[in-house]
């Protein structure tokens, strides 16, 4: 039979918990509590884990954004509903989101469709156009970003339907 805590104390349960990658605070909270710790005892290690720097939600939110768009570029849209299932607070989202400019955005938008513009090569423009745009709504990027990219690859984007890529009837 599994024992609800498998570490000796509360703070080797967070250590354990932290030793496979970053986590925010809520989440080794929550940890914690499903390790059946008590509150003062969660309290205690997590206050110790922030002095120790093991624990810092700013920190996390700069690292996982500059990671994500490094990796796989997305909206600022997405980024924000990605950080706030990491239980992150909304000042905390919102502070580490202001790295993310408008141009950084569109920069992204444009790099996002640019590659699925090389992957659809084969297809029609008009085609190409719309799964390039599914692609970006896809990415949380919403349609003036989506409109304004594709008028950069294609020098036109009035061809395309974008009510039917993000499921907007455009009213």
């Amino acid at each position: 039979m599994k024992k609800n805590r498998l570490a000796s104390s509360p703070m080797d349960a967070a250590l354990d918990y932290l030793s496979d990658r970053a986590r925010t605070v809520r989440e080794v909270e929550e940890k914690l509590d499903s390790l059946n710790y008590g509150e003062y005892e969660v309290n205690q290690v997590i206050s110790r884990l922030i002095e120790l720097k093991y624990l810092d939600d700013e920190k996390y939110a700069a690292d996982f954004i500059a990671t994500r768009l490094a990796t796989k570029p997305i909206s600022r849209k997405k980024l924000w509903t990605q950080l706030y299932a990491h239980k992150l607070s909304k000042d905390v989202i919102n502070a580490a989101l202001e790295a993310v400019t408008p141009e950084t955005e569109q920069e992204n938008a444009l790099a996002v469709a640019k590659k699925f513009d090389a992957q659809f090569a084969s297809l029609e423009e008009h085609e190409r156009k719309q799964r390039v745009t599914r692609r970006l709504m896809g990415r949380g990027f919403g349609y003036d970003a989506a409109k304004c990219v594709l008028e950069t690859i294609y020098n036109n984007a009035d061809d395309v339907d974008f009510s039917c890529a993000d499921g907007d009837d455009g009213e």
